[in-house]
């Protein structure tokens, strides 16, 4: 299954940082998205896109993660020739990532 099965997200940005929140489209989603949507995965999935580190925060009272990438927008909106200045493709992306199938018993 990819992410966007169980979730959606947004994007904003500030200087050449992106963040992105991933939310639950249904609470119960909220712990296997917790468990399966890590920093170390979602700086994977962009692979050298992100040249700087991944953070994760949690909020649980929104069933959502929000990711920060460092370094990610070649620059930022004022000093780059990137056609997505602002990252909001981004979000996007990472909705394709490949989560397994949560209806397995063997999820871990």
């Amino acid at each position: 299954m990819i992410l966007h099965d169980i979730a959606h997200a947004r994007a904003g940005d500030k200087g050449n940082i992106s963040d992105i929140s991933v939310i639950a489209y249904e609470p119960e989603d909220y712990e296997f998205l917790r468990l399966y949507v890590t920093s170390e995965r979602v700086r994977a999935h962009f692979g050298s896109m992100v040249k700087g580190r991944v953070e994760r925060f949690e909020v649980p009272a929104l069933a959502a993660l929000k990711f920060v990438l460092h370094d990610a927008l070649e620059g930022g909106v004022t000093r780059t020739l990137n056609l997505d200045i602002h990252g909001k493709s981004l979000s996007s992306s990472l909705l394709a990532m490949t989560l397994p199938d949560r209806h397995r018993s063997d999820l871990r």
